[in-house]
């Protein structure tokens, strides 16, 4: 509901009072609990959201009579009639569960009432305490409010969540003028009890990817289901993840990515699988979905690559890796210094050794792990200051106007590849630029060549290199570009270059973009074009430019306009 928030709080939804939706989700804080038979990382969540005031009582005997909006007795009237009526679930196998209340908020005994009045007898309607039936805020502060909650044999299906009350940063509750309806039901999860399956991996949404996986496998799912469970779970996430522009990286999504990806190819060995299986699973995702999701359909090549290339750099180290492994284990348990090097040599995230460790009934050093690793932060972000601007701090008149290129370059690439294009790291000398960037594919000749011939079109119009300090979430306001993964500091500069370019920058710059192509001392007359001389990959889902500003004696066709400024 993160994007509905400020409904909650008065502001005007522009989709009207009531909402419903179907939304991806990816769970992080269910990884390790993938193989059970209700846990996934990848989910699809339906939900039914009512931005309005509490009713009046004569307003809930009447769906017809809301004034456009809902609260508590319609939405657990519409849940039932969803779930009893139009599903035709089974009473019998169900219980609803209700917020027991405590010294600070009362027991929602109006919700008790509500399932009374539908007919379910009280032995069915549990009370609990806030920890399972109390929701939110979201963050620091914001909307919240008892819940009641709908389980199917012991699995909970749909969670109604009634924001009543508005908590502040020290925790303090409010009633809120405006109430509403805030309700989440996983797909998968209705799926499972629909089909009437014993887990959701036995549904129509996976088991054609379990039996993908059988196909490859001497080990039946029956008898080792939980490998095929965490393999179909993550190829699935993995798919999502790769469409929306996440790619295997040592920090944040990246590194969510990369760890599923690594997990499921691990227990890929365990099945006997070989080398590249991961790839006809995510064909049968694209299947499975393409019709519903279509973008995951029109980016197939691009996912399969980043599988594909992902697969084989962890193929190459996972023998190893575990072989290392094996003889870090004959002595015990497992050392922080040891657990940094399985990561930093072979690759292996933290939480793959400590799976492994705990299949040994081994322990990991987790908190020398993490001061290992700290120190490892400490000595690469001793030179983040050259990363961050791409030039030291004693930069040379030509590594300038390289830096300042890399601008133009970025938003070239942007304009030319896809608003998915980043900044993924950049490094300048006097003779040369170096810039790396997302995107899953090399570069066709067509495209290098319309991007060099933006960055010179560019050059050629003089803009202006306009240099700002504002307040960090102001330069993001105003549409401004910050990639890098390091926090930046509250005030920041902002570069902008004309209409074409906007980013946040530590580096030093030109004043006007016909700089570039002027040269001065020994080249003296000369003019330059940008020019790409290499492209290259830098990494899985990563690519790297190397490009210059390329001498060349001044000809009427080619650089007049730069000659007369």
């Amino acid at each position: 509901m993160q994007q509905f928030k400020p409904y909650y709080l008065g502001e005007r939804s522009p989709y009207g009072l009531n909402v419903a939706s179907c939304q991806k989700c990816f769970r992080t804080s269910d990884i390790d609990e993938v193989g059970d038979e209700s846990h996934l990382t990848f989910i699809e969540m339906l939900g039914n959201f009512s931005f309005t005031r509490a009713l009046t009582k004569g307003e809930e005997e009447d769906l017809s009579s809301s004034p456009g909006g809902y609260f508590k007795a319609e939405a657990i009237k519409l849940a039932y009639e969803f779930l009893f009526k139009e599903l035709k679930l089974s009473l019998k196998d169900a219980i609803f569960t209700v917020f027991e209340g405590d010294q600070n908020v009362p027991a929602d005994t109006e919700a008790i009432l509500i399932w009374k009045k539908l007919g379910i007898s009280e032995n069915k309607i549990k009370k609990c305490p806030r920890v399972d039936n109390f929701w939110g805020p979201t963050g620091d502060e914001g909307p919240c409010g008892p819940t009641t909650e709908i389980h199917f044999k012991n699995v909970e299906l749909w969670n109604l969540v009634f924001n009543e009350y508005y908590q502040d940063k020290i925790g303090k509750l409010t009633s809120l003028k405006q109430k509403g309806v805030d309700t989440g039901m996983g797909l998968e999860r209705l799926a499972m009890i629909c089909q009437q399956k014993p887990s959701v991996y036995e549904t129509d949404l996976f088991e054609p990817i379990i039996k993908e996986i059988s196909k490859s496998s001497s080990k039946p799912y029956t008898l080792n289901p939980i490998p095929y469970k965490i393999i179909a779970d993550h190829i699935k996430g993995a798919v999502f993840l790769i469409s929306e522009e996440i790619f295997p990286s040592n920090v944040e999504r990246g590194y969510v990515l990369r760890r599923i990806l690594r997990r499921a190819i691990r227990y890929g060995k365990v099945l006997g699988l070989d080398s590249g299986f991961l790839i006809p699973l995510a064909q049968k995702v694209i299947e499975i979905y393409k019709d519903i999701y279509p973008e995951i359909k029109s980016k197939e090549a691009d996912i399969l690559t980043v599988i594909q290339k992902e697969g084989e750099k962890f193929e190459k180290t996972l023998a190893e890796g575990l072989k290392q492994f094996e003889k870090i284990t004959a002595k015990g348990d497992i050392s922080g210094i040891d657990t940094f090097h399985l990561y930093d040599t072979y690759g292996f995230p933290l939480e793959l050794t400590e799976e492994l460790a705990k299949e040994k009934g081994l322990t990991v050093d987790k908190k020398s792990f993490e001061e290992a690793f700290k120190k490892h932060q400490e000595i690469s972000r001793a030179g983040m200051e050259k990363k961050f601007g791409g030039v030291g701090k004693e930069a040379t008149l030509e590594a300038t106007k390289l830096h300042t290129a890399t601008h133009l370059l970025h938003a070239a690439l942007r304009e030319v590849l896809g608003l998915q294009v980043k900044q993924m790291g950049s490094d300048i000398t006097s003779q040369r630029l170096r810039f790396d960037f997302s995107h899953p594919q090399k570069m066709t000749d067509k495209e290098i060549k319309k991007v060099e011939e933006i960055v010179n079109q560019k050059i050629k119009e003089d803009l202006e290199v306009k240099k700002e300090e504002m307040a960090y979430e102001k330069a993001i306001e105003q549409g401004a570009l910050a990639f890098f993964k390091e926090k930046y500091p509250e005030k920041v500069t902002v570069y902008t270059i004309g209409n074409f370019s906007k980013e946040i920058c530590a580096g030093p710059h030109v004043k006007r973009t016909s700089e570039l192509g002027r040269f001065t001392g020994a080249h003296k007359g000369l003019c330059a074009r940008f020019k790409i001389i290499k492209e290259e990959s830098s990494g899985s889902g990563v690519r790297r430019i190397r490009a210059i500003l390329d001498y060349s004696p001044p000809t009427a066709s080619s650089h007049s306009s730069l000659r007369s400024k």
